[in-house]
């Protein structure tokens, strides 16, 4: 079922211009997507991004929001990327401090928010909590971008005396 999805997401994907979320540089992943088997079953819905509260969020794609507010006691933000499919593509953010509210539309790679910090956070405020959905289905958030923002940059090895 998840590699029909995925293939939808790609083909739909591709007619977005979709950026990392946070950075620059390429954020580390600290958790990546597990779906689940079975649609209440246990997985990680989304990828966990290192970002420490107050780095800028940014738009993964050009949308409206959806949605800018507390869930739960975290902030929660939700973009909807039209023109992605029926149900169209959603993008998720926590835990952020919404800059937006909802319904007003967004640029890919616009600032969006910030992670915000606190004990409620997915993973312990070190981290934002980046998700893809299409109607109810979770998809791969990774699957939004192109292959060469998914690429780490070469190594580049330095001199012995420390000199750049």
């Amino acid at each position: 079922m998840y590699s029909t999805i995925a293939a939808l997401v790609l083909s739909a994907a591709t007619a977005l211009a979709a950026v990392w979320p946070v950075g620059p540089p390429r954020p580390a992943i600290v958790r990546g997507w597990e779906p689940p088997a079975t649609a209440y079953g246990p997985g990680h819905r989304g990828v966990d991004l290192a970002a420490p509260p107050g780095t800028p969020v940014r738009a993964a794609a050009a949308g409206r929001v959806s949605f800018a507010g507390p869930v739960a006691g975290r902030g929660v933000l939700s973009v909807t990327h039209r023109s992605t499919g029926a149900p169209p593509l959603r993008t998720t953010y926590e835990p952020v401090r919404p800059l937006v509210r909802a319904g007003s539309e967004v640029t890919a790679g616009q600032v969006v928010g910030v992670v915000a910090p606190g004990p409620r956070s997915h993973c312990t405020g070190t981290c934002l909590h980046w998700g893809l959905r299409r109607g109810d289905a979770y998809l791969d958030p990774l699957s939004l971008l192109p292959p060469p923002l998914l690429r780490r940059p070469p190594s580049r090895l330095l001199p012995l005396d420390g000199r750049r």
